[in-house]
């Protein structure tokens, strides 16, 4: 039997489930999620709390902005930092796996609510469309905390009203699927009018309008929807800003020039 101190995989793969979910800010012991997770594994707030702190010594985020986070222990989380990102679905859905039976539930009681309607599937079939929708739930809830559950362009902060918009579609790169710097959050109409390239983002992080919504000015819709957001500039993130070379691939693929 392993001495107490030492963290398993199983503990240490779940630290990092709820480190993409929570702000910097908030990674401390009297976070509620820190305190329900350090319930769960049987430790202590503090030490959920300075694991997160070294995750956050090897996220390139704050590498670049002259944030150390907490060294000590990072050896230990390195690779789980460097699995996820070379196999981000298999380890987020696995993270989740996890977390349920340590809440003594299944991932399908748990996650009920998206997945009521796959009953009448079986096989492989399930499983695949299982896995899907609890990653793209767990994309939403990092997309949403890092613009702190506001849409970049307008500022509403109504959760029922908010999508995690992909930048590449989901179906278009499997590696970047769950990539929080491919997200960006907005509401239900910019998310419509993004997925569809009626509007876009440039490298400059601001709101650019199609040639085919421009067509609408004299209308009260595009007054009031439209207008006051060309060439706004999204909301800073705090953490993941969208990824250039994905703007790029939106304005040269999707975007309606």
């Amino acid at each position: 039997m392993q001495p107490r101190n030492l963290w398993t995989r199983e503990e240490l793969i779940l630290a990092f489930n709820l480190y993409l979910k929570l702000p910097f800010g908030k990674m401390h012991k009297r976070t509620p999620e820190i305190i329900e997770l350090a319930k769960l594994l049987g430790r202590t707030p503090s030490s959920i709390g300075m694991r997160l702190g070294n995750f956050a010594s090897v996220d390139p985020y704050h590498q670049e902005r002259g944030v150390g986070g907490l060294k000590g222990g990072m050896n230990q989380v390195k690779p789980i930092w460097d699995e996820f990102f070379h196999n981000q679905e298999e380890l987020v859905f696995l993270s989740e796996q996890i977390l349920a039976q340590k809440e003594n539930t299944s991932i399908e009681s748990k996650y009920q609510d998206i997945l009521f309607d796959l009953k009448g599937l079986k096989g492989e079939t399930v499983i695949r469309e299982v896995k899907t929708r609890v990653n793209q739930s767990v994309f939403r809830q990092m997309v949403l905390t890092n613009y702190t559950t506001k849409c970049a362009i307008t500022g509403i902060d109504i959760p029922e009203l908010l999508l995690a918009s992909h930048i590449v579609p989901w179906s278009k790169n499997e590696n970047e699927r769950l990539n929080p710097e491919n997200g960006i959050c907005l509401s239900a109409l910019y998310d419509k009018a993004f997925d569809k390239g009626l509007i876009g983002i440039n490298q400059n992080y601001q709101v650019i309008l199609s040639a085919n919504l421009k067509k609408k000015k004299e209308t009260s819709f595009y007054q009031s929807h439209f207008a006051s957001i060309e060439n706004l500039k999204i909301t800073n993130p705090i953490k993941y800003l969208p990824r250039k070379e994905f703007l790029e691939y939106h304005l040269d693929t999707i975007f309606d020039r």
